[in-house]
Order: structure tokens, then sequence, then C-alpha cells
């Protein structure tokens, strides 16, 4: 059994994380949130030490590292603010315990370099969740696309529409500054999953960058994809229904679809027994799509009507 520490568990992805640890047979001894609206932890464990001051969370963890070596902590689970991810990954390495840092690692792709130097200094791992290449959809997709001619580029749609509240906006997801905006928050494991199946960039459109939508182009080394991110509930296929189906997910690969839009919230217990077993993804898995999504939000938006996404070409749906 390994101890656990949790940053931002009173966040909206830290159950996942719970319950993940809960499965894997192993224990939670401390969690860190500056808002105190935790009481999840008791679904999981009495004993949980809760800390509102990253200080004394830092403390915690300091002394269960020179404690018993049954009281140390073996990983720190990171479902903080993405801005703050590094930061909290540096807690864990200097406590001598191996990370699990929720996507994105960072927003900008020039600080998995002072990561990777800490990793090596410490010795310590760092692990991010990738849970989207473990779902049965990607893989029965990846595996037929393994069937592909020499030479042959893919024509691909990708389309993810999730519904956000007002809330959104007024919270840290809503401010670029710490989310890295709707292509880091929300797109970063599709761009993943692109790379993962298609293979490295070779060219790079944007074509919409709104708070609320983006959408743009890519040339693949084996796909040509239009790609397309919503938070905005006029954009999804159906009528979206509170606490009910609010979420879109979806990519066609040569006119045949792959909708996962299903299973995709039960990865995270698959991915933490990769990660103990030593065969998670770390920093090098994750450099290309945090380099991409860098790229795109730098980008300069272009109309390019030939390659548009038919929710970019197409009109909105009106509903009352």
């Amino acid at each position: 059994m390994r101890n656990f520490a949790i940053t931002g568990v009173a966040g909206f992805v830290a159950p996942r994380h719970l319950k993940a640890i809960q499965q894997t047979g192993n224990r939670l001894v401390a969690a860190l949130d500056p808002h105190d609206a935790v009481g999840i932890l008791d679904r999981y464990s009495f004993d949980v030490r809760f800390f509102t001051e990253s200080e004394r969370f830092d403390r915690e963890l300091e002394k269960r590292r020179l404690g018993p070596e049954l009281e140390r902590v073996n990983y720190v689970s990171i479902c903080s603010p993405n801005h703050v991810h590094d930061a909290h990954v540096r807690l864990a390495l200097r406590s001598q315990a191996h990370a699990i840092c929720e996507k994105p690692l960072v927003i900008n792709p020039w600080n998995l370099d002072a990561m990777q130097a800490l990793e090596r200094e410490t010795g310590f791992r760092v692990y991010t969740v990738l849970q989207l290449r473990l779902h049965p959809e990607v893989i029965a997709l990846r595996e037929r696309l393994k069937t592909r001619a020499e030479g042959q580029k893919h024509e691909v749609s990708l389309t993810y529409v999730t519904t956000r509240g007002h809330w959104y906006d007024v919270s840290w997801k809503g401010s670029p500054e710490r989310s890295g905006g709707i292509i880091v928050n929300i797109g970063i494991h599709f761009f993943d999953l692109l790379l993962w199946l298609f293979g490295p960039v070779q060219a790079n459109h944007l074509h919409v960058l709104e708070s609320h939508r983006a959408s743009g182009f890519l040339e693949l080394a084996n796909a040509r994809v239009q790609w397309f991110l919503s938070t905005d509930p006029l954009d999804l296929p159906f009528e979206p229904v509170a606490g009910g189906r609010t979420t879109f997910r979806s990519m066609t690969v040569d006119g045949t679809e792959a909708e996962f839009s299903d299973g995709f919230a039960d990865l995270h217990t698959e991915v933490y027994r990769q990660i103990l077993a030593g065969q998670g993804p770390g920093i090098d898995d994750a450099r290309p799509s945090i380099r991409l999504a860098h790229d795109i939000r730098h980008a300069r938006v272009k109309d390019s009507p030939a390659d548009r996404h038919p929710l970019v070409a197409g009109p909105r749906q009106v509903r009352r």
C-alpha cells in the first residue's frame, strides 16, 4: 500500500483521482485546497489531514518524509489549477514523492525543461494523465490505422463540445492566464490524441479563437485534421439537460465515426494502475501536445474555407 497526498481536492477532477487511489488499494493521507468544501473526503477516509494553506501542506509532507517509512508520502496527485501545476510538481519531487499531474502538465512548454531537470536531480518521476489513450474506441481505432497504405493521409474531423455554465467564466478556468484558455483547458488531451494517432505536425492553421469556441486545421504526418472545440451548448447536436448529457465527443476518420462521448470519466483508475507499475506517461509523452497548444494559442487567425470544420462553416443552431 502506498501513501498519497492530493492538491486541488475540492475541484472538478479530484473525485476521479480519489476513486483511483481507493480502487488501486492505496491510502490518502493528506489533501490541499484553498476552498474547504471537501466533505467528499469522508467517502474515502476519516483520517486525511486537510490543509487550506500550501505552507502547512508542505510542512506535513516534510514531517512525513523525515518520519517512519510507513507514513511517508509516496505519490502526490495534482488536481489544482493549471497555472500552479509545475509548482506542485516541484513540491512533490522535493518531498521525495512521485507526481501524478492532471493535464496539462504546464501551460508553456519551456517549463517542462526545468521540471525534467528536477526529475533527474531528485530521482523521482513526473507522470501525467492521458486517459483518452486508454479509451476502448481509441484503442480500436489505433489498431485499424496500423493497416493504412504507405503514404496515405487520413481525412479526420474532431469535434468536442462540452457545456459549461456561467460559473466557468468566473472561475480560474475562464482566465487564459491561469488555465491557458479553451485550447489548453478543454483541448489538450484531444491534441495529444491526434498526435499519438497520426504523428507530428507539418502545418497548423487557426480559424477561430474565442473564449468559448476554437477551431482550426492541422496537417499531421498521417492525417489532415479539421478540429473544433466549444463550451457553448448551441454547438451540441442535441438539447443539453442539466445533470444529464451535456457533452459530445466525436472523431471521424475517412468518413467512419468513432463516437466516444461515453466511457471517458472512468479511465483514471487504469491510468493509476499503469503509473503504479512504473509504465505511465511522463514529461516526454506530454511535450508534443503542450508545444502544439502553445503554437495554436499564439497563431494568427486566418479564414480558410477549404479546410474549415463544418461547425465553423455552417449556421449555428438556435434553441428556445
